[in-house]
């Protein structure tokens, strides 16, 4: 319960007047439908005693008004009522949409090397845009439902009270049928967590623009394709079969269903020729038994979707709980305001699950006034280096120092704001050449953009585009304008000079580049050397 109650306020806290809105309009419309009954009672009652007396003391003008206007009622209602479930439920999928993406920014790298992490981020996914609102449909459909319910009883209290118990028990089968069916559904989906990841896996080599040479260039779509649809045929088979033996089960519910159903119409229709209840009496009767077990139904289907979503939500609940190791001490150091020198003192490290140390006793130091270089082979632990220093994970051993100062003694943000990195994975982001640049985030205004695109040649390639620095990059979205790789890593590299940070990090920063290039940025390295600490990697 506890967590039904944090995901209720969730949605409190995601849209307060929305909320008690929908409370409102929730008891509204368990209320209306009762007193509708009741009134057509009052109008049939009334119209019978016109047909059987020739001077009729009673009109039935009055209850049909009353009828009209509760119907009239009821659609307003219905009408407001769904236009804030919809506001309410789009502004839900944006703020657990936001919390999901800020707890996936805080979480350590090591997350991202462990498979049990990718199971759990999928399905809080899973669940993040419309379980939360289910949960709070559900319960307002309870509340409704009960109040719904206990009109029913008011009806039948000094009539025919032993109807209320016909219902109960007629609904009773369907309501244990679908709580175990919650159960099964649920430990279904969980056990095949990563099965679903892969079916995910599948389609975005299929119908992902990264993928799509090499699926071409190696014929390798039928391939994937059978693995797609093999999976899948194996997911649907299983659900299949616990879906029919769940219809089976429900079939046989409905049949006891309906025998309530006759055995309560025989009894009434009873009592109605041998004049004991009005016809009026007979309608309203029958219509409370027929909504009743419809009211009870809702009520249970709203029981047994609680409790599916208590499952369900577990798995939200499950990875906002993650929390990252790796965080800024509690009486953070100021970054040095000028690096002399960075030096990794006896360091060992190895990748979570990995059964090698990447490094080990690794010792090195970098110092300002000259491009320091790290060479290797593949697996050398190059990229290694530079993940340490950014403390995107900690080493196991040995320490790793700025001005002679533990870097786990800075703060995080800081640590990071002040070491400029273009990774041999660099991003090219769909978005504006000039946010693409920008995205360093430490310029302060078009002069420094202006000097670090012509640093590194970036303002040619401004100069062939349409719109220059506002031109869209890439073509996942209108407009946009696709780059050679060469002119990509020129952009990554005007990126991480217009950070301004005092710290250059370089892994295989040539890569992509001609040689006139090369020699470009050999020539900005050099005349950066002496007011920056720089890093380059490079493969032997």
């Amino acid at each position: 319960m506890r967590q039904l109650w944090q995901a209720m306020m969730m949605v409190r806290q995601c849209n307060k007047a929305a909320f008690w809105r929908k409370i409102v309009y929730v008891l509204l419309q368990s209320i209306l439908p009762i007193a509708n009954l009741y009134v057509l009672k009052l109008l049939i009652d009334s119209i019978e005693q016109i047909v059987s007396h020739p001077y009729p003391t009673t009109s039935f003008v009055p209850y049909l008004l009353i009828m009209c206007g509760i119907y009239l009622a009821n659609r307003i209602v219905g009408a407001l009522s769904a236009v804030n479930n919809d506001v309410l439920s789009q502004m839900l999928i944006d703020y657990l949409s936001d919390k999901t993406q800020r707890q996936a920014a805080i979480l350590d790298m090591s997350y991202y090397d462990n498979p049990q992490y990718y199971d759990t981020l999928h399905r809080a996914q899973q669940e993040v845009g419309y379980r939360p609102l289910q949960i709070i449909n559900n319960t307002m459909g309870l509340i409704g439902a009960t109040v719904s319910i206990v009109g029913v009883v008011a009806l039948l209290w000094n009539t025919a009270l032993w109807i209320v118990g016909v219902m109960v028990l007629a609904v009773l089968p369907g309501f244990a049928l679908r709580l175990y069916k919650s159960q099964i559904i649920y430990r279904f989906r969980k056990n095949n967590t990563q099965t679903y990841r892969q079916t995910s896996y599948f389609s975005a080599l299929l119908t992902g623009r990264d993928f799509a040479k090499e699926m071409r260039a190696y014929n390798l779509s039928a391939l994937f394709r059978e693995r797609y649809v093999g999976v899948r045929r194996i997911l649907r088979r299983r659900l299949t079969t616990i879906i029919r033996k769940m219809g089976a089960i429900d079939i046989v519910c409905g049949v006891v269903e309906s025998a309530a159903m006759l055995l309560a119409m025989v009894s009434l229709i009873g009592q109605t020729t041998k004049g004991a209840i009005s016809i009026g009496s007979f309608v309203m009767l029958f219509e409370a038994f027929r909504r009743g077990v419809g009211y009870i139904q809702s009520w249970i289907n709203s029981f047994s979707g609680l409790y599916d979503s208590r499952l369900f939500i577990s798995n939200l609940f499950e990875f906002l709980r993650l929390k990252p190791q790796i965080v800024s001490p509690a009486d953070a150091l100021p970054f040095p305001k000028e690096i002399t020198c960075v030096e990794f003192h006896n360091v060992t490290f190895r990748y979570p699950d990995m059964r090698h140390n990447v490094l080990e006793h690794y010792s090195m130091r970098f110092n300002r006034g000259k491009i320091n270089v790290i060479e290797g082979e593949n697996g050398y632990g190059k990229s290694t280096v530079v993940k340490l220093l950014l403390r995107f994970y900690d080493p196991d051993e040995g320490a790793i120092t700025v001005n002679g100062i533990d870097i786990r003694q800075f703060n995080l943000e800081d640590l990071r704001k002040n070491i400029g990195t273009i990774f041999q994975d660099f991003v090219r982001y769909n978005s504006t050449l000039r946010e693409n640049v920008t995205f360093g985030a430490s310029g302060d205004d078009s002069k420094d953009i202006e000097r670090v695109i012509k640093a590194v040649g970036v303002d040619k390639i401004a100069s062939r585009l349409e719109k220059g620095l506002d031109t869209p990059l890439g073509k996942m979205f209108d407009g946009g304008n696709e780059l050679s790789m060469g002119q990509w890593q020129r952009v990554a590299l005007a990126r991480m000079l217009y950070s301004n940070a005092k710290v250059l990090v370089m892994d295989e920063p040539m890569a992509w580049l001609d040689t006139e290039s090369r020699q470009e940025v050999n020539m900005v390295m050099d005349a950066l050397k002496e007011e920056k600490l720089i890093i380059v990697i490079n493969h032997r």
